[in-house]
């Protein structure tokens, strides 16, 4: 028997990294699966990964900033499989143009907390509804620890930081409803997009990936693999944490407080 028999799960950036294998888990848990990315071939190719292991994926091409587009995302997942159980707000991302704020442009700011903020909002507003009629269920959404301590980069920290207290008022609102609401702030992830951007050996390091090396021969638990984040979001998502709301774990090996403790 599995975690999630009879669940239906939301997992938002499931084209690639956390989200992809947050899918593969949670259908080899017995849940069905609506995959919801913005880049279609990435996003079939995870339904279609799901299904030859033997699970249960739905693909739906989504832009997660737009309010219409997630909207009938919800709508159409509760269609195909019936109900809502889980909601995974992984999607998200930051920039090389998230300067400081006095030379910020306002595009990258917008941009940057409708990605990481507005789209966990969007997901919730249409999905709860419909996880209250299933009679209860868990939100996941993903902070960082770049949004525990603070960051060179002003909208993706503001933007994370904001996922802690979205997720303490989901947690305090829908209680009663039987919804829990918890957030997961990664480290550095073995992603698709962060091995070509920090872990790619045969490029050239900026000043940056060697400070990141030299934190990593200090601190050896600070990169993870997708598949570890998948599962604490598992965990998160099944019964096995169910005195658990309003939380936000550090999954990045303790680097946020390395650097607490040496501030």
């Amino acid at each position: 028997m599995g975690k999630l028999d009879g669940k239906v799960a939301f997992i938002t950036g499931a084209g690639a990294g956390i989200a992809k294998a947050a899918s593969l888990l949670f259908a080899s848990e017995g849940a069905r699966v609506s995959v919801i990315e913005l880049d279609g071939e990435s996003g079939a190719k995870t339904a279609n990964a799901v299904l030859a292991q033997g699970g249960e994926a739905f693909f739906i091409q989504t832009d997660v900033t737009q309010p219409e587009q997630m909207a009938r995302a919800v709508e159409r997942t509760v269609e195909q499989f019936g109900r809502l159980d889980v909601l995974v707000n992984c999607a998200g991302g930051s920039t090389q143009e998230d300067h400081p704020v006095h030379e910020m442009d306002l595009a990258v700011w917008h941009k940057t907390i409708a990605l990481n903020l507005l789209h966990p909002f969007l997901a919730c507003k249409y999905g709860i509804p419909h996880m209250i009629k299933a009679g209860g269920g868990s939100i996941i959404n993903f902070a960082s620890s770049l949004g525990m301590v603070g960051s060179a980069k002003p909208a993706y920290a503001a933007s994370k930081g904001g996922i802690v207290a979205f997720t303490r008022t989901l947690a305090a609102q829908y209680a009663q409803n039987g919804i829990r609401a918890n957030a997961i702030a990664p480290g550095l992830v073995r992603s698709e997009r962060q091995l070509k951007r920090w872990l790619n050996p045969n490029a050239e390091k900026t000043p940056a990936q060697r400070s990141y090396d030299q934190l990593l021969q200090l601190y050896p638990f600070s990169v993870s693999d997708p598949e570890q984040i998948a599962a604490l979001a598992l965990f998160l998502a099944s019964d096995d944490s169910s005195m658990m709301t309003g939380a936000t774990v550090n999954a990045d090996g303790g680097k946020s407080s390395y650097l607490k403790v040496m501030a």
